[in-house]
């Protein structure tokens, strides 16, 4: 490699989620999922946690991109850009309907046989999420969710029949999507999305969370045993939302408290990547007289399940001030949020920080002493086609651009070690938060709106030919 190139192997690709895109969601024998009863929303405006699906509502994932029965066809695409790696989850309710099924679903496990067959066809690696935002909902009304512990067994017993199907046909491995995006208890879209939890104001949203993270936790750490088991060349990562905490001033009071906000977003990948609660988290449980299940067994599990890579999303950096919380008062991370003067935002009001992308895979590197894998990043922002069909993007090729750019002196001057790089939505796809289609992030435009009107045509956007000018050249070519 030249020396303004990544390493050789470097997997550069793209990422997406199997609820944002299949479709189908009830397409031979799949079961109804945590997503499926979220209805649309806009910036401003949440989505609604529906108790089943309901007559009338739009529920924009039932159909998403149609990704389901346009797979070869969008692989293709990929292979075209030149992708090394595609980074999709498996639905678990295409494997098992309900989450306590005794026997999978065939059709669901051939569906991705025969995707990961499409993907190694063009030289692409499966990069493979198991649990990413739609946890049978079956499991959350008949259980509570990861409330119960029970879903360690169920969430075992899917990681393991997924392992056992595809150990020759996937390498790379994540357990939970964004793990610690529930730091933020009091968000009913983030806890239902992560641990399958309908928050009720009698109960304490901050002790459920702790109690269903154990349990996630756990059931990460058996699923990496089993897997090593299954296959040992496997490599099983955590996934988070990594989010870099700055301090909003000087103030001895503001760096407290950013260290500490910190510590409460990041324990869970501690405990991931080191196998045990960190001496901060424990004191905070047992100072708010939280003590989940938390067992003698289950420490041992913790310590023997330990991952292999710290995958992460990488959208935005935080900035927190005292004036708004107090270090000894924070609970809720997201209190002590205040606007940063420096950095511009993006239409949906997501901070624009490239400088933070580097920040963070050096505090990762330092703080894990792992390979790490940037398996999201992107903008989402309104595209319009052109009369002649074209889309022009110059604000999503800046936006790359500008990230890779500091990934690059990361991994180049820095030494971080850096598996590859999948910017997220690389086809455009339904938005997790908003249930939007017009928060686009790919660089191939799909042709449907919020409304759930379109053709579904694939398109390919300036940014297209950008990204793969990118991977043809390793990383030298950004202009």
């Amino acid at each position: 490699m030249s020396a303004n190139q990544f390493p050789a192997g470097f997997l550069w690709g793209g990422a997406v989620a199997a609820h944002q895109l299949e479709g189908g969601w009830q397409a031979d024998g799949k079961g109804i999922s945590v997503a499926d009863v979220m209805t649309a929303g806009a910036y401003g405006v949440p989505r609604e946690i529906t108790k089943g699906v309901l007559p009338g509502k739009n529920y924009p994932n039932h159909e998403a991109i149609d990704f389901y029965s346009h797979y070869k066809e969008d692989v293709k695409l990929f292979a075209e850009m030149g992708f090394k790696c595609f980074r999709t989850s498996i639905a678990w309710t295409r494997i098992f309907p309900n989450g306590d099924d005794a026997n999978p679903n065939e059709a669901g496990l051939k569906f991705y046989d025969d995707l990961f067959d499409e993907c190694l066809k063009y030289g692409i690696e499966p990069v493979i999420t198991l649990a990413h935002f739609e946890m049978p909902y079956h499991l959350v009304e008949a259980y509570g969710g990861f409330a119960n512990r029970k879903c360690i067994d169920f969430f075992v017993k899917f990681a393991v029949t997924c392992f056992k199907r595809y150990k020759d046909k996937v390498k790379y491995w994540m357990t939970f999507n964004e793990i610690d995006n529930q730091s933020s208890f009091n968000n009913d879209f983030l806890m239902c999305t992560n641990s399958g939890l309908l928050l009720d104001n009698e109960l304490d949203n901050e002790a459920q969370m702790f109690q269903a993270a154990h349990y996630e936790l756990v059931a990460s750490a058996l699923a990496v045993k089993e897997g090593k088991k299954i296959n040992p060349d496997f490599m099983i990562g955590t996934m988070i939302n990594y989010t870099p905490v700055y301090p909003a001033t000087s103030n001895p009071e503001d760096v407290l408290l950013a260290q500490r906000v910190d510590q409460r977003r990041n324990w869970f990948s501690d405990v991931q990547v080191w196998g045990y609660y960190p001496a901060g988290i424990e004191a905070y449980i047992t100072k708010k007289g939280f003590r989940p299940d938390i067992t003698a067994e289950d420490r041992i599990v913790l310590s023997e399940g330990t991952v292999d890579y710290v995958g992460f999303s990488y959208y935005q950096s935080m900035s927190v001030s005292s004036q708004k919380v107090s270090v000894d008062q924070l609970t809720d991370p997201h209190e002590a949020q205040v606007e940063n003067p420096n950095l511009k935002a993006s239409d949906w009001g997501w901070p624009i920080d490239p400088v933070g992308l580097r920040y963070s895979l050096n505090l990762l590197t330092d703080r894990y002493h792992l390979p790490l894998f940037i398996v999201e990043n992107g903008l989402g922002a309104v595209d319009e086609v052109q009369a002649d069909g074209s889309i022009h993007d110059p604000y999503r090729i800046d936006y790359l651009r500008a990230h890779i750019q500091e990934v690059k002196k990361a991994v180049l001057e820095d030494g971080v070690d850096l598996m590859g790089y999948t910017p997220w939505g690389c086809i455009d796809l339904v938005s997790a938060g908003t249930g939007q289609m017009s928060k686009r992030y790919g660089f191939i435009y799909v042709d449907k709106d919020d409304e759930g009107n379109g053709t579904l045509a694939r398109s390919r956007k300036d940014s297209f030919y950008w990204y793969q000018k990118v991977i043809k050249t390793n990383g030298a070519d950004l202009a």
